[in-house]
């Protein structure tokens, strides 16, 4: 079992190592978005379905409240939290139709809508950020090593696996990364 444990670090520790010095400069040009967005007073809508779904209110949190420093809140809102909104476009339209409905709702030009799918192919996810792009938002995209979300967004991150245990760790690594250096970025006294 101990052996079990051990290679299921390496791998998780492999996998982040890879994928964040692969992304290393879109990771830098994200939080350069993130933080002229929101300078800007525009906002982040962040989506995903089941663990990215997870990680999307996980990643607003962090902004809304605080990360590591006391400052003022950042304007995000993660779109899979409203069950009564999620389960009328769901009953009425289609599930494909969740987030796109809410970022024609809640989005603007100049805000930056945030997609995460494991498998690069949810289908309400693109939509989503299909939304986003008629509404000359800027879109970011979480995914694996394949999919169409990395393509379609206008700046993608990938990480180099096919496990969705060890995405969804990176994901969040890459998020905190960004959260860190927005903060940097916007209130750099304060480190």
């Amino acid at each position: 079992m101990d052996e079990i444990i051990l290679d299921i670090l390496q791998d998780s520790i492999a996998v982040k190592e890879s994928s964040i010095k692969n992304n290393i400069d879109n990771i830098k040009a994200g939080a350069q978005r993130l933080a002229e967005c929101i300078t800007a007073g525009q906002k982040v809508l962040i989506f995903g379905n089941g663990g990215s779904a997870a990680d999307s209110q996980h990643i607003a949190a962090e902004f809304v409240n605080r990360f590591r420093i006391e400052r003022p809140p950042l304007a995000a809102i993660a779109l899979t939290t409203d069950t009564s909104i999620l389960t009328s476009i769901g009953n009425d339209y289609h599930f494909n139709d969740i987030f796109s409905k809410q970022v024609r709702a809640l989005g603007k030009a100049g805000d930056i809508a945030w997609g995460i799918s494991t498998s690069g192919n949810s289908a309400n996810v693109l939509e989503g950020v299909k939304a986003a792009k008629e509404l000359e938002m800027y879109t970011l995209g979480m995914t694996g090593s394949s999919g169409q979300l990395a393509s379609l967004a206008d700046l993608g991150f990938t990480v180099e696996s096919d496990s969705t245990a060890r995405i969804q760790e990176t994901h969040i690594t890459i998020a905190h990364i960004l959260c860190e250096l927005v903060d940097r970025i916007l209130f750099p006294e304060q480190f």
